[in-house]
Order: structure tokens, then C-alpha cells, then sequence
């Protein structure tokens, strides 16, 4: 009995099980319903996320247009001048920077790059805790993707809309493109101050190497200053750049990316800071520099947006030994108190190659080039052109002879006169022949050679050789009265040193895009435009020129090696044009305004052509003059212009080519032997002592 009304006691005191289920019924179905929903929703989600990434990996990014720098090169390879419309770049491969700056960066900027994918988690997390302790915008997180995302695509104003792009374009980043190359995006595109956008330029300026060549110190330095370039710079605050250094090599330690001993000895380096605003070559070939642009754009047709933002690269042909010889000499040459100008081409006959170009004595004063002045009378540097006309065509030869004396020749079927006067009326008051005449800078007989050859002949020889200067077939021709340019002058020279063959003057080898892909290749046709034989003949003859009683002798003692050339003086212009067989070279001098020069003002173009062309060519051994096929030497007697016999009592051994040697015999007794120079060993003995001497010793 009481055991079972303690069983209905306990009954009545709890519900039966299936109404306390119906109770919970309802709660259980709208939590079923939560998680059906929730399922649901993750799904959705997660399509919609599946869908959105799959929309942004064909969607392509944003076309950002990113300046690089231009390049000017010189033959060694050396950055002669750069170009760039306010963003100096440089783009360059990964490989390319020094991977002290890759380690430095990332220990700085982004220590967790290769694990993220895009957005650093942890980096959010602990941003946001040091943010919160200290209740302001202390830490940032972005990583060097987003960084990259807003600085190639996006401004930096601080709104929602802005940030929701920038993860976008962070998560295309890093879609279609891998570490290395979101890393090498970066690290051209970042601002490291003073105009210098990307690692390469901004090695080139602060430390004046590639980024390749930049140490542990360097890098350290560096990579600290695209976080406020105006507060990091070592220009602008040298305590701040070497704190920061300091604390990015800590870093780095710490990472084990170096040792604490690396760190240390990094930290306490001193470093060469390039003089802010310096270039490669302080400012060197300014006018060389300033023709290149002119030829690349108004000949080559490269488009200026191009050359300022394109990254391209102008390999041109300067040398750079050959261009401070070249500044050297113009400089010394002349007072530094003269108003006086000066101008220097020169070119390698070889290939046509120009080598140096001075166009004047301050570029900053004056940018006009004097090298390209078609406005100076060549004065008797013109006459070697005269000559070899007059060899070319067989009416004279070397031992031709005319009267030196006061002449008053008549022209244009006699109704006209033209008298010409040597050099302070000095004459030689007899009969000289063409290497006498060039040595002496006789005008008679040039004038005299000119009525013979015809001026029209002359004019085709001119234009034959690169000068397309006006000109009139005048006797007054003859003495170099019609302007022409240095530039055309050391063209014409450099097709007599090259044995007649003449290569067109060339500044630019090849432009390359930033691709490294060819937009222009310079080829050459060389042209045999004169007989080698007569223009060896003529070299022959203008080597004459610095030996004694030359024009040129005053400079035959600072010239080591054989030169020829001709003098060339007006009363307003002075010149001296030579060559080597490796340079040929134009120097002028005189007042842009036409003033009258002085006897010491007339003097000074000869000592800045033996300085520069002994300068640009130390490094060369001396070469005599390539004899070609068909040359003779013989012995003549200079008063006669005969053969010289073995009673005749001076003798001269003179240059022919073969045929046009003399035949007749002065005097009695059989005529000296004469010399086929076939190669350069034979030629070595045709010449007379005193030069065998001279190259002997300079050997």
C-alpha cells in the first residue's frame, strides 16, 4: 500500500515524457530550421564566394601605366644620361636586385609574404591589439600586395569604397601573378624619394651602383625609406635613415635572415652617399647627349612620350676614355678668361663611329653645338680635298709642279679675275711641288690645282667624301672660302684615313624597349667612294704637314705616333683636321660672332688636337697607315721632280701610285731603285729615316 501510492505520489509529481517532447517540439524544429537555414546560407555563401573569386580570376586588372626611365649608354656600357617626364625608373628582373634588399624589405614591410595570400591574418590581429592599447592608428598591417594594389591602381584617400577596391585588386595580384613577380612589382614601383621610383633608380642615386651591387648596409638603408621619404632620407635627416637602418637589420637578425654579428657590423658601416643630383658621368658629352635625342626622335622617329616614360635603351657609340680626352684638351687649349670658342668631332674611320664631341666650352651657358655650324670657312684644311681630287682623276701627281709667286689667274671664260696671297705674302719665289705645297700651305698652287682639275670636279669629290655644304665652282674654292661644318670635315678625313671607304657617321647603335626588344639596329654600307691607292698617296703627302716646316710642326713633338692632317686659318676661324688610322678628328676655333682671331688665338687648334688624340689613344700602340695594293715609292729629286740618279745631290723618297711614278732621270748615271710596298714591313723601309727613327723610338 505505501509502496504504491509512493509510486502514484512520484507520477503526479513529473509529466509524462511524450508531453514534455511536445513541449520542446517547437524549439527543436526553429533550431532545425536555424541549421537548415544556416547550411543553406554557408552554401550560398560560399558559391557566392566560389563565384566572386572565379569573376575576379577572368577579370582582367586595371591598366596601370607606370613611367620607367629612359636610358642613354655609352660603348662601355656606362649610363651617359637618362630620361624620365618626373618619375625616375628603372625597371628591372628580381634577380637583378640584391637579395640583402629583397630580405630587408620583407623583414620590414612584410615578414609573413610567402605564407599570406594577400591579407596577413595575424599581422590584422596584432595590429589591431597595439592599436587598442595605445587608442590611436599606431600599427599598420598592409602587406606588400596591397601596397602594391593601391599604388598602382588606386589613390590614397581614405574611404570604404577605396579600401573595397584595394582588396579586390589585392586578390587579383594574387591570382594572376606568382610571389617573385608581386615582389618584383613592388619593389620597381615603390617611391624611395628625390624622383626615384623602384630599387634600380634609387641605387643608382643614393650610392651611384646597380641595385645588384648594394650591400647589407645599403640595403638596410634603403629598403627604410619608402616609409616617409621626407623623414627617412639620408638627404634630408641622417639620424632618422640610421635609426630606421638599425631597426630593420635588428629585424632582420631576429628573423634569421642574418647573424647579430652581421647586424652589428652593417650598423656601424659608413656609407658613400652620392652627391644628390650627380650623374654617372657628372654631366659628361652634354652636346653628344642633346644629339642623340635629336637623331632618336626627329630621324629615328621615336616617339618623345616614349623616350621620356618608355623605358628604353640608346646604346650609342660614344667612348668615354676618348670624350674626356676630348674635354680635357678643349679646356687646357684655351684661357679660362677667353670669350674665345672651340669645337671637337671625332670619328673612327673604321666603322664611322663617333667617338668624342665637344661643341663648346660651357654648355650651361650655351647649348648651341658648334660641331654642326655650316657657318666657318675651313680656310686650307679644305685643300687635302682639292688634292685628291686632282690625283683621283690623273691630272697631277705628287711631283707636279707650279711657281710659287704673286698670280692673278682669270676665270669664267676671262672675264673675271682672282688673286690670292699666301700667308703674309710669303712665297716660295719658285717651283714647288704638292708636298711642298701641303707642308707650306702654298695658295698659289692650290689655286692652281684647282684651275686644272676643274671646280666642279671638286665639288664631286666633296660631296663624294660627306660634305653637303653649299659651294660654287669658283677658283676661291680652293682656299676652303664656303662654310662647312667640323662634323663634315672629320667625315670627309675619316674616308681618306679608311683608304677611300666611306662609313656614315654613327652615334646610335641599336634602342631596345624595357623589354630588352630591338626597335632600332644601326647597319652600315660602307662605300669604296676613292681609289685606295690615291688616297694613301694623299695620306702620304699630309703626314708632311707636322713634319719641320709643316703647318703642324709646332705639335709634331707631343705626337707620338703617324698623323696626318692640314692646318686652317682665316681671319675668323682656325682649324686643324687630321687622323690616325684609328680617329679622325676636326678641331675648330674662334668667336661665335665672327671676331677676328689673334697670331697666338689662330695658334691653338693645332695643341688641343695633338693633346686630345695622343690622350684618347694611350692605350693604343702607334700604327703606320694601311698601304694598299698598287703603291710605289721612288727616289726623286725635288727641284725636278725626275727620278733621282746617283750624282743628283739631294734626293727624296717619294710616294706614287704605281704608273704615275716619274721616268725621266735628272743628272747622270742610273736611277735609284725604286720600293713596291705590298705590306707593312716593306713600307716600314720606303720611308725616310728620320721617320723610321721617330716610330722606332715611339714603339
Amino acid at each position: 500500500m505505501n509502496k504504491q501510492g509512493s509510486r502514484q505520489q512520484g507520477v503526479k509529481g513529473r509529466l509524462p515524457f511524450r508531453i514534455r517532447a511536445e513541449r520542446w517540439m517547437p524549439l527543436l524544429r526553429r533550431v532545425k530550421r536555424l541549421f537548415v537555414f544556416a547550411g543553406w546560407a554557408a552554401a550560398i555563401a560560399c558559391i557566392a564566394a566560389f563565384g566572386f573569386l572565379f569573376y575576379l580570376h577572368n577579370q582582367a586588372l586595371p591598366a596601370s601605366s607606370i613611367s620607367q626611365t629612359s636610358q642613354m649608354l655609352d660603348l662601355q656600357g656606362n649610363v651617359l644620361d637618362t630620361f624620365h617626364a618626373g618619375e625616375n625608373r628603372q625597371s628591372v628582373p628580381l634577380q637583378a636586385i640584391s637579395s640583402h634588399l629583397l630580405e630587408a624589405t620583407l623583414a620590414i614591410e612584410d615578414q609573413r609574404f610567402y605564407d599570406h595570400l594577400g591579407f596577413d591574418m595575424k599581422g590584422m590581429a596584432r595590429a589591431v591589439l597595439v592599436n587598442v592599447e595605445h587608442l590611436k592608428a599606431k600599427q599598420g598591417a598592409s602587406t606588400l600586395t596591397q601596397q602594391l594594389a593601391r599604388n598602382l591602381y588606386l589613390t590614397h584617400e581614405r574611404t570604404w569604397k577605396r579600401k573595397f577596391k584595394e582588396a579586390m585588386y589585392t586578390i587579383q595580384l594574387e591570382m594572376h601573378y606568382s610571389k617573385d613577380e608581386i615582389l618584383a612589382l613592388y619593389l620597381n614601383q615603390i617611391y624611395y624619394g628625390h624622383g626615384a621610383y623602384g630599387a634600380e633608380a634609387a641605387s643608382q642615386l643614393y650610392f651611384g651602383k646597380h641595385a645588384k651591387e648594394l650591400s647589407l648596409a645599403e640595403s638596410a638603408m634603403l629598403a627604410g625609406i619608402p616609409k616617409g621619404p621626407k623623414y627617412y632620407s639620408p638627404y634630408l635627416d641622417m639620424k632618422n635613415a640610421k635609426d630606421r637602418q638599425k631597426v630593420i637589420l635588428q629585424t632582420m637578425a631576429e628573423q634569421g635572415m642574418i647573424t647579430q654579428a652581421e647586424a652589428d657590423g652593417a650598423a656601424a658601416e659608413i656609407l658613400k652617399l652620392q652627391p644628390l643630383g650627380s650623374s654617372t658621368l657628372d654631366g659628361a658629352a652634354p652636346y653628344f647627349r642633346d644629339y642623340i635625342r635629336y637623331i632618336a626622335v626627329d630621324k629615328l622617329g621615336i616617339d618623345e612620350q616614349l623616350l621620356s616614360e618608355g623605358g628604353i635603351r640608346i646604346y650609342t657609340t660614344l667612348d668615354p676614355d676618348a670624350q674626356r680626352a676630348a674635354e680635357e684638351a678643349v679646356a687646357k687649349g684655351i684661357p679660362a678668361n677667353s670669350e674665345q670658342q672651340a669645337a671637337l668631332i671625332s670619328i673612327d674611320p673604321r666603322n664611322g663611329y663617333i667617338k668624342a664631341m665637344v661643341g663648346g666650352r660651357d654648355y650651361k651657358s650655351n647649348q648651341f653645338n658648334r660641331v654642326f655650324a655650316k657657318t666657318r670657312q675651313p680656310g686650307s684644311s679644305f685643300k687635302p680635298i682639292l688634292y685628291l681630287t686632282a690625283l683621283q682623276e690623273g691630272a697631277m701627281t705628287p711631283v707636279s709642279r707650279y711657281k710659287s709667286e704673286p698670280t692673278i689667274f682669270t676665270y669664267d671664260e676671262g672675264r673675271k679675275t682672282y688673286a690670292p696671297k699666301n700667308y703674309n705674302d710669303k712665297y716660295a719665289n719658285d717651283y714647288i711641288d704638292m708636298r711642298q705645297a701641303i707642308a707650306s700651305s702654298d695658295n698659289i698652287y692650290a689655286v692652281n690645282t684647282m684651275m686644272t682639275v676643274g671646280p666642279d670636279k671638286v665639288i664631286e669629290m666633296a660631296r663624294k667624301l660627306g660634305i653637303d655644304s653649299p659651294m660654287k665652282p669658283v677658283p676661291s674654292m680652293a682656299l676652303g672660302t664656303f662654310p662647312v661644318s667640323p662634323f663634315e670635315m672629320a667625315s670627309a678625313f675619316g674616308t681618306i684615313a679608311a683608304g677611300g671607304v666611306r662609313a656614315e657617321p654613327t652615334a646610335i647603335l641599336r634602342i631596345e624597349d624595357s623589354k630588352g626588344e630591338v626597335l632600332y639596329q644601326a647597319s652600315q654600307s660602307p662605300q669604296q667612294v676613292v681609289d685606295a691607292a690615291h688616297a694613301y698617296v694623299l695620306t702620304s703627302l699630309m703626314e708632311s704637314v707636322f713634319d719641320i716646316g709643316g703647318t703642324g710642326s709646332r705639335v709634331s713633338a707631343a705626337l707620338k705616333r703617324p698623323v696626318a692632317g692640314k692646318t686652317g686659318t682665316t681671319a675668323n676661324d682656325a682649324w686643324l683636321v687630321g687622323y690616325t688610322p684609328e680617329l679622325s678628328t676636326a678641331v675648330w676655333v674662334g668667336y661665335d660672332k665672327g671676331r677676328n682671331l689673334t697670331k697666338a688665338e689662330a695658334h691653338r687648334a693645332a695643341p688641343i688636337f695633338a693633346a686630345y688624340t695622343e690622350n684618347a689613344l694611350k692605350a693604343v700602340p702607334p700604327k703606320i697607315f694601311a698601304i694598299p695594293d698598287g703603291i710605289v715609292s721612288v727616289y726623286i729629286d725635288p727641284k725636278s721632280g725626275k727620278l733621282a740618279s746617283s750624282s743628283c745631290a739631294d734626293k727624296r723618297l717619294e710616294t706614287f701610285v704605281a704608273g704615275t711614278q716619274p721616268t725621266e732621270t735628272c743628272g747622270d748615271g742610273e736611277p735609284a731603285a725604286s720600293i713596291e710596298e705590298k705590306d707593312g714591313a716593306t713600307a716600314e723601309k720606303s720611308q725616310s729615316w728620320w721617320k723610321q727613327l721617330k716610330r722606332w723610338w715611339t714603339d
